[in-house]
């Protein structure tokens, strides 16, 4: 073997080999994280854990949307620890980006209070159970039927056909006509 072969293997076996397999793993972790979670999720809208009619839609509609928060948290989580373990192999020293990021997130913490208001109604509405897509509605001078529910924003079309964006965060009160 000659000995610019064996620079060359012996430069891909140090940072690009790591490198490549940082981004497999998160790859592998990414693709198996989602085959459970919509496993679990299409476990859950099948179930009939509250029997009565119309409920297994509306469960699987909550279902879907918890399934959809799942998959966006597994993902941020992977890909910032692969980001993170990639900028180590070449050479970054991490310890002041997590000390920066720790000041950064208190700051964005602050300033993104209602959206995280938002999130966690949105949350509680979804465990509560509410109101669900096709249900009729009264939010402030908003009336119509829901037609989708997420954990930030809930969507309503009235009568007249206009189509209503609702921050959960600020629904105090809602009236739903479809619940008896």
């Amino acid at each position: 073997m000659s000995d610019r072969t064996q620079a060359v293997i012996d430069w891909f076996s140090g940072a690009p080999l790591r490198v490549i397999s940082v981004l497999l793993i998160a790859i592998i972790s990414q693709s198996l994280g989602h085959r459970t979670i919509d496993r679990a999720v299409a476990k859950l809208a099948s179930a009939d854990i509250k029997p009565g009619p119309g409920v297994v839609a509306r469960q699987a509609e909550r279902a879907r949307t918890i399934g959809t928060v799942l998959t966006s948290t597994l993902n941020a989580f992977i890909w910032v620890i692969a980001f993170g373990m990639i900028l180590g192999e070449f050479g970054f020293d991490l310890g002041p980006v997590i000390a920066s990021a720790g000041i950064i997130g208190v700051a964005i913490g602050l300033g993104a209070q209602s959206l995280v208001k938002d999130v966690l109604s949105g949350i509680f509405m979804l465990v509560e159970d509410q109101y669900g897509v096709g249900d009729q509605v009264k939010v402030g001078e908003v009336e119509g039927v829901v037609e989708k529910v997420g954990l930030r924003i809930t969507t309503v079309r009235d009568s007249s056909g206009v189509l209503w964006f609702l921050r959960n965060g600020e629904i105090l009160v809602i009236g739903n006509k479809s619940k008896k």
